[in-house]
């Protein structure tokens, strides 16, 4: 089966302030990527066309930023560059068409002639090939543009880098500009010629960078030119690599014939095979080959939040057991006082974050999805269940940042003074955006359900009895008779009554917490106050803090982040509540289907083409923000085609299978 590519013309191409906001994106399964515009403009930070994972998959650092195409007779550029004022040169001008065919593909209209530029990346390694063909003969010059620095960071004109270039054999280009970096490699096609031009180019201008309130100019170092005679017989290529393989014309063919079949769909519905693919992008490996997940591009790694809200989707959906079984068993390497990490660093030597109340008991929910649907119960019996049971053990005690059992109620508690601990986590400096310190809504559902799984799969009387005491005072501490909902926190002396999306998943989650006219009520006024085209508001209208855009510099944009602020990955919970509320009729499930509709929009032509935001404006036209490309945006939605909204799903309501009923 071929999917149709996604392809944008001439008309959005040419058309610079739109095609320069259009994305695109290339992973290899280690954390390194590759990505840009339809434009060819690079407008962020971390642009460029080999963002290489040192150490799989962080310590990622921009190499190869751009490639800089002239092509004659007639000059025609193919680049596009945002200097101060200009943009020069500018290539889009001459853009026919822009497709992802799977690879990003450009074709310019050069005097008649039609020049292709592809190109895609070598999986499991730090390799990026760039392929050129024509309809008819022309010659072409190609300049790398390295940047060779952190790609948190940026590059200014220095004495420091080393410009010597080795020439080797026919042809290859050997640069290393700073010590303790790798060196990178360029491989081009037989018959190219290198002129050793190099020097500074200076203050290339990142707009989204400026948009986001952060430094936004750099200079970049011309390694030299590539020059080729382009013949509609014979494609050529360049390749930049930090590993030591070599590369000619037949080698790139097999290459890229064995990434366009790895990237065959799997699905006949064209929306799921979409999804399919983006979800590829965020399954990565570290450098000791165990599966990790990404949680989105470009500035992400993996958070075990994140990652336990998306195993269900990108693997457990999809029936990739094995690979979210290591996940799992990757996570869990890292427990420690009952808690999972929230994120890992960048740098080696540096202890995990465990900053985080919800990640591990998110853990639950994906072990219990990965035994439903027919994941190894040795795994869970022997491997996960003792450490469960040390998780809850831990809980009750009081562990990490104050989290604890409140012996009182049995009710879990969490926070301390600075430290935000659920996914609402956001800060601007000392300055906590949206403090949830106490019993949040989410956190007890989640505990309740832990419990509840851990007393199934052990058959412990004790545990189901306490799961028991959790929901009776959940019911006590949390219902909101006045508004018909849910409290979001309550703490010592006050209930926080605003109307946030975190109670949805008090409806979602497969233990029920309410009874039937509660979960009804909770439904209607989630759909009422929060629901949009896009997802759920993290905040409604009207209440105190409500911010409509989420835009700015880093503080209005933290500001922002969950005080009204859209996110699609809250589309899954919902859909999932509004079925345990309303039934699962053929009415129903029309209505949730059509949903999505507005994501599937979203994914083929805004934004990162191919992949769903990590948010979107509270208010219309709802424009999308953050992450590019999210790994729970797209494995909810995974989730929910594949397994929700299929006539014959998994039940929620149904408890999850003990392992002990399966040995």
């Amino acid at each position: 089966m071929e999917l149709a590519p996604l392809s944008v013309g001439s008309r959005i191409g040419r058309d610079h302030p739109h095609s320069s906001r259009l994305e695109w994106l290339e992973t290899n399964g280690t954390g390194a990527f590759a990505m840009g515009t339809v434009a060819g403009t690079n407008t962020r930070r971390y642009h460029g066309l080999l963002v290489a994972s040192l150490r799989p998959p962080v310590d990622r650092h921009v190499l190869l930023s751009r490639l800089d195409e002239v092509v004659s007779e007639p000059f025609v550029p193919l680049a596009s560059n945002q200097y101060p004022g200009t943009i020069s040169p500018q290539g889009h001008a001459h853009l026919l068409e822009f497709r992802l065919d799977p690879f990003p593909t450009w074709v310019y209209d050069v005097g008649g002639a039609h020049v292709e530029k592809q190109l895609f990346l070598v999986a499991g390694e730090q390799t990026v090939i760039v392929r050129y063909r024509a309809t008819r003969r022309r010659h072409i010059a190609i300049s790398p543009f390295l940047a060779f620095r952190d790609y948190h960071s940026l590059q200014h004109a220095n004495g420091s880098l080393d410009r010597a270039v080795r020439l080797e054999g026919d042809l290859t280009v050997r640069l290393r500009p700073y010590a303790g970096l790798p060196e990178l490699s360029l491989h081009a096609s037989r018959g190219a010629r290198f002129d050793p031009d190099g020097d500074w180019y200076a203050n290339t201008e990142y707009l989204a960078e400026l948009d986001r309130g952060l430094d936004f100019r750099e200079d970049l170092w011309k390694a030299g030119t590539l020059h080729f005679d382009l013949d509609p017989e014979r494609p050529l290529f360049v390749a930049a690599t930090t590993t030591a393989r070599r590369f000619d014309e037949p080698t790139v063919a097999r290459l890229a014939a064995i990434s366009r079949e790895a990237r065959r769909p799997r699905s006949a519905d064209p929306f799921l095979a979409r999804l399919e693919l983006a979800a590829d992008q965020f399954l990565v490996r570290r450098g000791d080959g165990a599966p990790t997940v990404i949680a989105g591009y470009p500035w992400f790694t993996d958070w075990g939040r994140d990652t336990m809200i998306a195993l269900p989707g990108l693997l457990i959906a999809r029936r990739r057991l094995d690979e979210a079984r290591e996940v799992l068993r990757g996570f869990l390497a890292h427990l420690d006082k009952g808690v999972i990490p929230n994120a890992f660093p960048d740098r080696p030597g540096v202890r995990p974050g465990y900053n985080t109340a919800d990640a591990t008991l998110w853990m639950f929910q994906a072990a219990a999805e990965y035994l439903r649907a027919g994941g190894d119960a040795r795994f869970i019996r022997e491997e996960f269940y003792p450490l469960a049971k040390e998780i809850v053990r831990w809980h009750r005690a009081g562990t990490h940042h104050g989290i604890r059992v409140d012996p009182t109620d049995g009710l879990l508690t969490q926070g301390e003074p600075g430290v935000q601990l659920t996914w609402m986590d956001a800060r601007v400096g000392d300055r906590v955006i949206t403090p949830r310190h106490g019993k949040a809504v989410e956190i007890n559902a989640l505990w309740h359900n832990a419990l509840r799984l851990v007393a199934l799969w052990g058959g412990e009387r004790e545990l189901a009895e306490e799961a028991d005491r959790v929901r009776a005072s959940f019911q006590r501490a949390f219902w909101n008779e006045e508004r018909g909902c849910l409290f979001d926190v309550v703490a010592p002396g006050s209930s926080d009554p605003s109307i946030r999306p975190n109670q949805i998943f008090a409806v979602s989650l497969p233990f029920p917490l309410l009874g039937a006219g509660q979960r009804k009520s909770v439904v209607r006024v989630v759909t009422d106050q929060l629901l949009t085209p896009y997802g759920l508001r993290t905040l409604a209208r009207g209440e105190p803090g409500y911010v409509p855009r989420y835009g700015g510099g880093v503080e209005q944009r933290d500001g922002a982040y969950h005080q009204g602020t859209v996110w699609p990955w809250l589309l899954g919970p919902y859909v999932r509540a509004y079925l345990n509320a309303e039934g699962r009729s053929p009415e129903s499930l029309r209505h949730c289907r059509k949903l999505l509709d507005p994501l599937r929009e979203h994914l083929e032509r805004d934004g990162l083409l191919g992949s769903i935001s990590e948010v979107f404006d509270a208010e219309a036209p709802h424009r999308p923000g953050g992450a590019p490309a999210q790994a729970w945006s797209v494995a909810e939605l995974l989730q929910l085609l594949a397994v929700e909204l299929v006539d014959e799903p998994v039940r929620h309501e149904e408890a999850p299978q003990s392992p002990k009923a399966r040995r």
